[in-house]
């Protein structure tokens, strides 16, 4: 986790080089010198797309609404 006014500081001091980040301080609407620093890097955040994170969510709300309607 990093403090995003901390690493734009860090990037305009010449300390950090390149950053890549996946997820935001204030999502869904990120800082805009974030978005536009060209030192750091965009991904969007798919840590869940995997086919087992999806298993799992599939399962876990089936469980959900199974126990819901008991």
């Amino acid at each position: 986790m990093v403090k995003e006014s901390d690493l734009l500081k860090e990037i305009e001091k010449g300390k950090v080089a390149f950053a890549g980040l996946d997820v935001f301080e204030n999502e869904p609407k990120p800082d805009i010198r974030v978005l536009m620093q060209d030192q750091i890097s965009l991904t969007p955040h798919i840590g869940a797309a995997t086919l087992e994170a999806q298993d799992r969510i599939g399962l876990e709300l089936a469980e959900k609404i199974t126990a819901f309607f008991k």
